[in-house]
């Protein structure tokens, strides 16, 4: 198996979030995740943005996350030598205008930052804070769309938020339930539709990431481009600082879009 792939929604920094607990679940979250032929990571911990508001607060929750990262780094090093390390955070938009002036908040450093809108319920106005994203300078990546509360009745909300210059992220293990049969659901619409630009795991250290599975479904599908594009070309273009490529859309292996999309009238 080749080490092909980039993943850049995980939590494998020890001791900082609800990921990895301790030095040793990193060594077995990284240890997975090489298995599951993972190249390249960008850890992303938790992170409000209301902190970038509050200078104080937020260079005490870095000083916490530079800890953990020096720590993944070294276990990384000598676990699982040959491993590209990167760091960023999943920023939760607690507030529409975050300064996102240190690098340590952005994916690989880039101008890429992976958001997510607080307790998986759809604010109002949410397209609005991803333009002003966009027009400060930053490209969101909105983490596990499907995931959110209600979206299956709003998924015109997905059109606007693409229009505003946001890219979708939809986790590996939702199209097999991990998340219920809602966001399974949603999560094969989007792929149908052509909306999902990447693949990632939201991997936190336990369990099994579920790449490979999630790959052979899509070659099940005759999928080989989109796994292609969503698990390794957008991914490693994100590390570059480049926009992702166009995804076309696919069908799904269970041909649910009939069903679905009557159970969503």
């Amino acid at each position: 198996m080749t080490a092909a792939i980039v993943d850049f929604h995980n939590h494998l920094v020890p001791g900082v979030d609800d990921g990895a607990a301790d030095a040793a679940e990193s060594k077995e979250g990284l240890r997975a995740m090489r298995a599951e032929g993972v190249g390249a990571l960008i850890v992303t911990p938790h992170v409000d943005a209301s902190l970038t508001c509050r200078a104080g607060d937020l260079e005490a929750r870095l000083a916490e996350l530079d800890a953990g990262w020096e720590n993944l780094v070294a276990l990384a090093s000598a676990e699982e030598p040959g491993l590209r390390l990167e760091r960023g955070v999943e920023l939760k938009l607690d507030t529409p205008e975050p300064d996102l002036s240190d690098p340590r908040l952005r994916l690989a450093g880039t101008r890429f930052i992976l958001v997510e809108f607080p307790h998986l319920v759809l604010p109002p106005h949410s397209a609005h804070a991803l333009s002003r994203l966009r027009d400060l300078g930053w490209i969101p990546i909105v983490a596990h769309p499907e995931r959110y509360a209600g979206l299956e009745q709003r998924l015109e909300l997905l059109e606007k938020w693409r229009d505003a210059g946001a890219y979708l992220q939809v986790n590996h293990g939702s199209f097999f339930g991990r998340y219920g049969r809602r966001a399974q659901q949603v999560a094969s619409i989007l792929l149908e539709r052509g909306w999902i630009d990447y693949l990632a795991s939201d991997f936190h250290a336990r369990g099994t990431p579920r790449i490979q599975e999630c790959r052979e479904m899509l070659l099940e599908m005759d999928g080989a481009e989109h796994a292609q594009l969503l698990m390794e070309t957008n991914p490693r273009r994100l590390l570059d600082g480049e926009h992702p490529l166009p995804v076309p859309p696919l069908r799904t292996r269970r041909g649910l879009w009939s069903r679905i999309a009557a159970l969503f009238r």
